[in-house]
């Protein structure tokens, strides 16, 4: 599962704060078996993070797991952008 946040005229996004409380709290509640955090340098996005899962039923696990909503409702106090998000299989 992957969240990107699309640069734009007018977006903030706090690295620091990404990287060291929101993603942190997103593995405590998710618990994957490996994150990925990408700070845009070019492209479209500013940032990214992908979790990888073991299988789609601990992926769906993770989504609803008690403290989802806790992960959700942090966003704003790292950024005005709405992630957009994406499940995909590795297939490679």
């Amino acid at each position: 599962m992957s969240a990107t946040y699309p640069s734009g005229e007018g977006t903030t996004f706090d690295h620091d704060y990404y990287k060291t409380s929101h993603i942190p709290m997103c593995n405590d509640v998710f618990s994957p078996a490996k994150t990925e955090i990408e700070k845009g340098v070019n492209g479209p996005n500013v940032a990214a993070v992908a979790f990888y899962f073991e299988s789609m039923d601990a992926l769906q696990s993770a989504l609803g797991a008690p403290r989802t909503p806790d992960v959700m409702a942090d966003v704003p106090n790292y950024t005005n952008i709405a992630p957009v998000m994406q499940i995909s299989e590795v297939v490679s």
